[in-house]
């Protein structure tokens, strides 16, 4: 399993995510590091726990359209590949990610909260292309976050199976209620039923969200899911560099 720790950008600084209640978030303070620059946390994952690939949740960008995209080049430069969340969900917003960050070949994230509707979503994988697509099946308490009217009674696993359907072969599964607030992930049952159907057709499952320790990761594991989204546990010390590297041979 690949742990991949989360940065949440807002006001170009590095944030801790609490329940998805963005307008509390504040700048990130960690036991890696003293600052909350990007570039700064970036080196510490890099030379402390061996990261080499991060997901970036770029709020300026997801909530008022602006990318951060000097902060990706340094992020880039510390060493970490980026998955970039930067408010994609559709064709030509796409267009503008993929333009400006051609030198960084991020892959993309195209978060439901964000997405448009159901045409869009196929055609980001086209766009974006298979591989370098990653579909955030986004979640509140378990309730889908979409715009889209269609999906608005839609489960989250009917979602899935439309995604599915779509192209996207790369799901991350990721409940906001659960990020930060140390209580576990919520979402371990929906990752095991999801992928004892799906495993056999090439899907790519990534947990996010309650990631608290060790066993946490272990958990995932056996669900399914081949890569965990985790930034308070690394920040706190609860997972270090040495769990990191066990939790690759699982």
């Amino acid at each position: 399993m690949q742990i991949i720790p989360v940065l949440d950008i807002k006001n170009r600084l590095v944030v801790r995510g609490i329940a998805g209640e963005r307008e509390k978030y504040q700048p990130i303070q960690s036991k890696l590091v003293e600052s909350a620059k990007p570039q700064d946390v970036a080196r510490a994952l890099v030379s402390l726990l061996g990261a080499d690939t991060a997901y970036v949740a770029d709020l300026d960008a997801i909530e008022k359209g602006k990318l951060n995209q000097r902060i990706y080049e340094q992020l880039s430069k510390a060493g970490l590949r980026l998955w970039l969340d930067a408010g994609v969900g559709d064709e030509d917003r796409a267009e503008i990610v993929l333009e400006q960050c051609a030198d960084l070949a991020p892959d993309i994230v195209v978060g439901l909260e964000s997405l448009v509707s159901v045409a869009a979503l196929r055609q980001l994988v086209r766009i974006i292309g298979r591989e370098a697509c990653l579909f955030s099946l986004d979640l509140k308490n378990g309730l889908p976050l979409t715009k889209i009217d269609a999906w608005r009674s839609f489960t989250p696993r009917q979602i899935a199976e439309e995604a599915l359907a779509a192209g996207v072969r790369r799901f991350i599964v990721l409940d906001l209620a659960d990020v930060g607030v140390g209580a576990g992930t919520s979402t371990l049952d929906y990752c095991r039923t999801f992928y004892d159907d799906h495993g056999d057709d090439g899907i790519e499952l990534i947990a996010g969200g309650g990631v608290r320790n060790y066993a946490d990761l272990e958990c995932l594991a056996d669900a399914g899911c081949s890569a965990a989204l985790v930034a308070s546990a690394l920040h706190d010390g609860r997972l270090g560099k040495d769990d990191i590297a066990r939790a690759r041979e699982l």
